[in-house]
């Protein structure tokens, strides 16, 4: 669809999922524009600087997801909207504010924006499995058709607020049939190597495994996809003419159980890794329980996951995009040297735990 020197904006260009795009699209021969929050620190933007083809082909601008014309003239010239930027946490103060007002006005304001700029021929967005379900029923495997409805700004708001923007994104295309075509991108839980220091709400959860903020082994199954993959998904998104609807972008389920098991199996035996296996219904049920006692976010999740895995059918992505997905296995342990390397990891115990099996 795109030729070798299409311009593409990608919003939120500095996130985790957004930086490995950039990379992907300067890799194949792009232009890319990025939008960042501010300017005014080099630091927080010297990794995308610093990329191969960044100085000639990569200009960064600001844009604020919450101004009126948040991108209003930035588009110009562009070929392509990648609209990645979105708050990903589990807990805020206030959901309405810190989470659907982003999520929902910076959707809305890219929309917008590209619909004024001539040339825009497609819009890709990032959008999240959350927007697929909440809670998974067990036996279910769940695919591109599946619609959230139950979260709210009381329950799972993170979720709620990924499934109104993707609402939103959809209906406005519908109301105005504009000239570019949307097609949108639902990863599961995205881990893998960082660009920055900055550890992400995803690759934090191998952080608490190997920190011990886990206390025991939870009857959690995690959909998980590496940040590559990822990126390289958005990609073909833009460069597929037959490309439509949105796309299931998710390698494998896991189990926390297995997670563990591999970490210890491969180097982690040291850290501190849970042993105690609550993966049982009677844990379970001691764990929903003692949810109540947590932040509310993370209790919600834990009581709207535990015991029921979370699987999904990527059929569609492979089939229509060519995507290979890599091994969740090997993603996972490049995530866990990648949280030592930048120092995410608070060391090791004086001695070898006992294994796992």
């Amino acid at each position: 669809m795109i030729g070798d020197m299409a311009t593409v904006f990608v919003s939120g260009a500095t996130g985790f999922i957004a930086s490995h795009l950039v990379e992907q699209l300067l890799d194949a021969g792009h232009r890319v524009r990025g939008s960042v929050r501010s300017l005014k620190d080099p630091a927080k933007v010297a990794h995308l600087r610093a990329l191969a083809g960044a100085d000639d082909r990569l200009e960064l601008v600001e844009a604020d997801l919450l101004a009126p014309d948040a991108f209003g003239g930035r588009l110009d010239g562009c070929d392509v909207v990648m609209h990645t930027a979105s708050p990903y946490r589990l807990d805020v103060r206030d959901p309405q504010r810190d989470l659907v007002d982003p999520a929902v006005q910076g959707t809305r304001a890219m929309l917008e924006a590209a619909c004024a700029t001539p040339g825009i021929r497609r819009v890709v967005l990032t959008s999240s499995i959350a927007a697929i379900t909440d809670q998974p029923d067990r036996g279910r495997v769940y695919d591109e058709t599946d619609w959230n409805t139950t979260s709210s700004l009381q329950r799972n708001p993170y979720y709620y607020s990924k499934t109104l923007a993707e609402r939103a994104a959809w209906q406005f295309v519908e109301e105005r049939r504009p000239a570019w075509d949307l097609v949108v991108i639902n990863p599961s839980v995205v881990i893998g190597p960082s660009m920055t220091s900055a550890l992400n709400t995803s690759n934090g959860i191998i952080a608490a495994l190997l920190n011990g903020t886990y206390p025991v082994i939870f009857d959690l199954t995690w959909a998980m996809v590496d940040v590559r993959d990822v990126a390289a998904a958005h990609v073909r998104a833009m460069e597929t003419a037959a490309a439509a609807g949105r796309y299931v972008c998710s390698a494998d389920s896991i189990p926390a159980r297995r997670v563990v098991t591999l970490l210890r199996e491969n180097g982690y035996d040291a850290y501190r890794l849970p042993s105690i296996g609550f993966d049982n219904p009677v844990g379970t049920w001691l764990a929903k329980l003692a949810s109540w006692t947590q932040p509310k976010g993370i209790g919600q999740y834990l009581r709207t996951h535990l015991g029921a895995p979370l699987r999904f059918d990527n059929t569609k992505i492979r089939r229509e995009l060519g995507l290979e997905f890599r091994p969740i296995e090997s993603t996972i342990l490049e995530t866990a040297a990648d949280l030592e390397r930048w120092g995410h990891l608070r060391g090791r115990r004086g001695g070898t735990s006992d294994p796992l099996r």
